[in-house]
């Protein structure tokens, strides 16, 4: 659990507030830490508007989503509501354990655009590496997990890579 002073917390408030400035939805798995340091930021945004934050719960209680989650579906997926949320249009992750680490993977074999911030945890150790060896797009020369230090930078890169990232996931090869 991350307290609300800590500075992964308020990298993640940031981020919530700039992604809906911006226009963009945010899709979390919806429980504690930086998932709710991202919806809690969603909320300081002039634009939030309710329905903004899904939280895609590994439970079946949708009582269970933080406080600041609009959208709570509980899934009762456990581990598996993983593959959901990371087969957003991109996947921003700030710092983690093993299941962020799942998600950032699971992210990369669905050709999806990954940011990580360089912090403590997954995202850190994965920023600005490519998590294998295969080329995911041709076209893109760059492809890794774009490492950030700010909200700004990861907008920055939503802004000039996301429109590179189409490509969906068929099936296993």
């Amino acid at each position: 659990q991350l307290s609300p002073d800590s500075e992964k917390y308020i990298l993640g408030k940031i981020l919530g507030k700039q992604l809906i400035d911006e226009g963009y939805l945010i899709v979390t798995g919806g429980l504690g830490g930086i998932m709710e340091a991202v919806s809690f930021g969603a909320h300081e945004s002039e634009r939030y508007s309710c329905g903004s934050v899904i939280g895609l719960l590994p439970g079946f209680d949708p009582s269970s989503a933080n406080k600041y989650v609009d959208t709570p579906i509980a899934t009762g997926m456990d581990l598996a509501r993983n593959t959901i949320v990371a087969n957003s249009d991109a996947v921003i992750a700030i710092g983690g354990g093993a299941g962020t680490l799942a998600e950032l993977a699971t992210a990369w074999s669905l050709f999806r655009l990954v940011i990580g911030y360089r912090v403590e945890g997954w995202s850190g150790k994965l920023a600005d590496t490519a998590i294998d060896s295969r080329c995911r797009y041709p076209d893109v020369i760059d492809d890794r997990v774009y490492g950030v230090t700010s909200a700004e930078e990861a907008l920055d890169i939503l802004r000039e890579k996301l429109n590179l990232y189409h490509r969906r996931h068929t099936q296993i090869r």
